[in-house]
């Protein structure tokens, strides 16, 4: 008994020392002259997350069954005349999983018509935010008045949280970066969106795993593996969201999660739901790693977060961003955050997110001649 005792204290203080140790990068990252002269090639570009109307969330979006590529279009037209150039999708493995052949024909058809547009796309490959348990087939409708009610996380708890099932992951990980990786189209890879992100909302809570962070990390790591087994031509990324973003600078004084996500990136992301103070103060604290820098959320205009506002600054810093939500629709983005808790019974006079209702009526004309003058003055 006093053996085992003592080898369970040796692997806890090993595993302690592991995650305070400095963390090394895996594979061939970019120098920072690559990653400059890839910034340099595509210029500052401004987008959105791009989901569509008819869409609760990645599962609706890309599976047969719902794949709606006619409002696709139409809403990729209203983005481009706007004079957006970048998208950012969201993908999940369950689509993998369920036909990796019609999985990738339809990315194929969505990238032909965004290619149309002339509109750029990041893709995302995992997510740690909203509902823990994702499912295949019908997804669930709208909670009415509650922002985001049906979004998924990918892998979600069952194969996040045993990390005997990670290697589930490698096949989706590597076919979709192997089948994109010197597409033009794809202008670079959003590796795991939030991990450690833990759901706290109501009928969320409960299907969440204890520990997630020690989950996230290590799954997080053999995916850049994974990925960097395939070498794509695109740049790597994993953006900053959590924590003190005074630090965010400070490499020695991250977590080790956050410090592996920022050593292992090839271009610098993060995210700002904040007020132009505070995003001003991320913008310099990350321009410390000397790498091109990409916001890859922003838009809460509750929380002071507003194109007028943001778009500025980074356009100075030519920071290349892209806000969350388009056209309002199934996902309810237009509600707070804080609708899981608070009871909405209309639409709320200032949205959160989003810019068009589906008829193409904006929430603000006011903020549709900002953006055209923004966007589509450039050179």
């Amino acid at each position: 008994m006093k053996i085992h005792n003592l080898l369970f204290v040796g692997l806890l203080s090993l595993f302690i020392q592991c995650q305070n140790h400095t963390v090394t990068t895996l594979g061939d990252r970019w120098s920072e002259e690559k990653a400059w002269e890839w910034h340099k090639e595509n210029g500052w570009r401004v987008g959105t997350n791009f989901n569509p109307s008819t869409a609760i969330n990645q599962l609706e979006f890309f599976q047969e069954a719902t794949f709606d590529i006619e409002t696709i279009d139409r809403e990729l037209s209203w983005s481009a005349d706007l004079g957006m150039s970048i998208h950012r999708v969201y993908l999940h493995n369950l689509l993998w999983d369920q036909d990796s052949i019609g999985f990738l024909n339809r990315l194929e058809d969505y990238l032909k018509t965004s290619e149309k547009y002339k509109i750029k796309t990041m893709f995302v490959l995992l997510d740690d935010v909203w509902n823990p348990s994702p499912k295949l087939g019908p997804q669930p409708e709208p909670i009415p008045y509650v922002h985001n009610s049906g979004w998924v996380q990918a892998p979600g708890a069952k194969i996040l949280g045993d990390s005997l099932r990670h290697h589930e992951l490698k096949n989706y990980i590597k076919g979709v970066v192997q089948h994109f990786a010197n597409d033009k189209r794809v202008i670079a890879w959003d590796l795991y969106n939030e991990p450690d992100n833990v759901a706290t909302q109501p009928g969320l809570a409960d299907l969440e795993i204890q520990d997630k962070y020690i989950y996230s990390y290590s799954l997080i790591k053999k995916v850049v593996r994974w990925v960097r087994e395939v070498n794509p031509s695109q740049p790597i990324t994993m953006g900053l969201w959590k924590g003190d973003h005074t630090i965010w600078g400070s490499i020695e004084k991250l977590r080790p999660l956050e410090r592996f996500m920022v050593q292992n990136s090839d271009v610098i992301s993060f995210h700002s739901y904040d007020d132009p103070k505070v995003t001003a103060e991320k913008i310099e604290a990350l321009k410390n790693y000397q790498r091109p820098l990409f916001c890859t959320e922003y838009l809460a205009r509750t929380n002071g977060s507003t194109f007028e506002d943001i778009l500025p600054l980074f356009e100075e810093n030519q920071i290349s961003a892209m806000n969350w939500g388009f056209v309002a629709g199934k996902t309810n983005t237009i509600f707070p955050w804080s609708s899981w808790t608070e009871k909405f019974d209309s639409m709320p006079k200032i949205w959160h997110h989003d810019i068009y209702r589906p008829d193409k009526s904006p929430f603000s004309e006011q903020e549709i001649s900002y953006l055209k003058s923004m966007l589509l003055n450039q050179d």
